[in-house]
């Protein structure tokens, strides 16, 4: 995967603000791993349309972290699992884990 995460689009929502900076990485180092885990239970648990549903909301942080070619690949995930294809898990897992992974540094 070529995208990394970053917190371009943080920093430029923050305007300098260094306390709303940190308020905004706060919130989503407690969110992202609940809304991964929910996600997870519903793929694991075969509830595709409640999996796309989490999708949607992980499509947000994907975004947030910069990573545009991801937030489309999350568009791709959410319509497929509406309709029971699960061809992009795969792909989308590892955005998953290369977010995890960032936010685990912050």
């Amino acid at each position: 995967m070529a995208e990394t995460p970053n917190l371009i689009y943080i920093k430029e929502l923050a305007a300098g603000s260094d306390a709303f900076e940190q308020k905004l990485i706060g919130i989503v180092k407690k969110e992202f791993p609940k809304e991964r885990d929910e996600f997870l239970m519903n793929y694991n648990s075969k509830a595709f349309s409640k999996a796309a549903e989490n999708v949607h909301k992980l499509k947000n942080k994907i975004g947030m972290f910069g990573l545009e070619s991801g937030y489309q690949t999350a568009i791709d995930f959410e319509e497929e699992l509406k309709g029971n294809n699960t061809s992009l898990f795969k792909e989308f897992m590892l955005i998953l884990e290369s977010i995890e992974l960032f936010v685990n540094t912050l």
